[in-house]
């Protein structure tokens, strides 16, 4: 299983505001300070938004921050948010599969059942679960103002 930059970026963006929730973060700062595109991140910012997992703000003074506690916001939801689909087989999605082998594959049923166990897991962590070891977001803090 591989998450796509876009699963990635809103990961990296929604610790940094769990981490410095009293500060509003333009896009562009983010993006300075992780060294990512801007314009990826403006789309990491809509669907997150459109999510419900942060507030967005436009103009002078603006920024996004949280829209609720990260101890509010699961893994799992946000992995689900920001992916566009889960096919990590060709036979995952009907309309594009030209597999052959496909109606009698004994693959797609294992692949299912690991695909829910990796959401599974995700279901079970939160946001704060990720900054919350003092000695984690030490470091994380250190290594984002560098």
């Amino acid at each position: 299983m591989r998450l796509t930059l876009h699963t990635d970026y809103a990961l990296r963006l929604l610790m940094l505001l769990a981490l410095e929730p009293d500060h509003s973060h333009t896009v562009e700062d983010v993006s300075r300070r992780y060294g990512i595109s801007r314009n990826h991140l403006n789309k990491v910012v809509q669907t997150l938004a459109q999510a419900g997992f942060i507030e967005s703000q436009r103009g002078r003074g603006g920024g996004v921050r949280l829209a609720r506690a990260a101890r509010e916001i699961n893994l799992g939801r946000i992995v689900r948010a920001s992916e566009d689909n889960f096919h990590i087989v060709e036979c995952f999605c009907r309309e594009t599969n030209t597999c052959i082998v496909a109606p009698a594959c004994g693959l797609r049923d294992p692949l299912r059942q690991a695909l829910a166990a990796f959401l599974d897991v995700l279901d079970g962590y939160t946001l704060a679960d990720l900054i919350d070891s003092p000695g984690a977001s030490r470091r994380m803090r250190r290594l984002l103002s560098a």
